[in-house]
């Protein structure tokens, strides 16, 4: 079974290379995140001629995520239970979905912004609500993973010069403590292979040459639970989804596991 994550930061702007890659790649379940796009214009058709059903949480120009299976889907569940919301508005950034033997949650957590900004703070409840909605999933006998953009370098490691993010989010020790915790409810990171280069990047900036350059960053996760980590057989980062004329800023993981 083949599951991914893939931020297509807009399906509508990705919607070619989406179908292409599918196609070409044999996965089974896809997580997206950054769909931009209002659930009642998403591309229901063209994936379902692929074989692929999609549920997705949605509302329009920002966020919105998915999760696409050709392997069944069902006990759909849109939003993270105790949201703490932005401003008083729940925002379309967690989904939760059972796929044959598995089940998956794509999520898109907070950016933040800026350490001293309210969306920074939001970002911090945020994962203290996602740590409470899947603590009975991640202790279960079934595997379970929460796949996608956490928006957070789990080491220093994880980023192409962390002195190029001092003071700046994405590296911070809370954001990085809310990933522990998170683990703490009983998943592990699944830590994909590099295409290419010694990192496993998985974020590259349209700015500055950052993708020829690998100026890079790992904030595309795949935490499991252990059932699911222990059937993990290859785990990569598709680079060349990067590459082109209208890629994504983020490349898929993908992450084959033997059931």
């Amino acid at each position: 079974m083949r599951i991914a994550t893939w931020n297509v930061n807009s399906i509508t702007a990705r919607l070619p290379r989406l179908l292409t890659w599918l196609e070409s790649s044999g996965t089974d379940v896809l997580c997206l995140q950054e769909a931009k796009i209002a659930e009642e214009q998403f591309p229901y058709d063209p994936l379902r001629e692929l074989g692929y059903e999609a549920a997705v949480h949605a509302t329009g120009r920002w966020n919105g995520v998915a999760v696409l299976s050709r392997v069944g889907l069902k006990d759909v569940v849109k939003g993270l239970p105790g949201d703490p919301g932005y401003e008083g508005v729940e925002e379309p950034r967690a989904l939760s979905a059972t796929c044959g033997p598995v089940r998956v949650w794509s999520v898109y957590v907070p950016n933040g912004r800026e350490v001293d900004h309210p969306h920074y703070a939001y970002k911090l409840q945020w994962f203290e609500a996602l740590k409470a909605a899947v603590a009975g999933d991640a202790a279960g006998g079934r595997p379970f993973a929460v796949l996608g953009d956490y928006n957070v370098a789990p080491t220093d490691d994880d980023v192409y010069d962390v002195a190029a993010f001092e003071g700046a989010t994405h590296v911070t020790p809370a954001e990085r403590a809310a990933l522990t915790s998170l683990r703490e409810a009983g998943l592990s990171d699944v830590v994909p292979r590099p295409l290419k280069y010694d990192h496993p990047f998985t974020y590259w900036d349209y700015r500055q040459l950052c993708f020829p350059k690998n100026r890079g960053m790992r904030i595309d996760l795949v935490y499991g639970n252990e059932p699911f980590a222990k059937a993990v057989k290859d785990a990569y980062v598709d680079r060349e989804e990067r590459k082109g004329k209208g890629a994504s800023d983020h490349a898929p993981v993908v992450v084959d596991l033997e059931l």
